[in-house]
């Protein structure tokens, strides 16, 4: 059986927060702190123009002795995001997930511009878990039927 990116979402929800390009990276990371979350989608109205994460604050911000009340998030955001379909695997998640070195993948239907919601590295392990956990199961009642 392959876990695809809708039954996370199923189970996790799409919950989705962003902000604006023009906003703070203090505000940015409030927000992330306030939903327990490491990345957030930015938005120019209802146009996709990036991603900000706790490690592009990390990178480009601290590591560069920038202010995060001083300094916009379109200063940090990483503007190349690669995105996944609903009915992708969680195993074509984790290999982009790898391959690009990103923690996070925005989800989008065939409208590239429009997310509806984002996976996290740790959502797409615990569905691997998951699956692997099943496999198990299934061959542990094969053996003692």
């Amino acid at each position: 059986m392959d876990i695809r990116i809708r039954h996370i979402l199923e189970v996790k929800g799409t919950d989705l927060w962003s902000i604006s390009p023009k906003a703070t990276v203090y505000d940015a990371l409030r927000l992330m702190s306030d939903k327990d979350i490491g990345a957030l989608i930015v938005l120019d109205g209802e146009k996709m123009v990036g991603i900000v994460s706790e490690r592009d604050y990390a990178r480009k911000v601290i590591l560069l002795g920038k202010a995060s009340k001083d300094t916009l998030v379109e200063e940090i955001m990483s503007t190349r995001v690669y995105t996944i379909h609903p009915n992708q695997t969680v195993e074509e998640a984790m290999e982009m997930m790898t391959s690009h070195r990103i923690r996070h993948l925005p989800v989008v239907e065939d409208d590239q511009e429009k997310v509806y919601a984002l996976v996290s590295i740790g959502d797409v392990v615990n569905a691997i878990i998951y699956k692997q956990r099943e496999a198990i199961r299934k061959m542990e009642n094969k053996l003692t039927s």
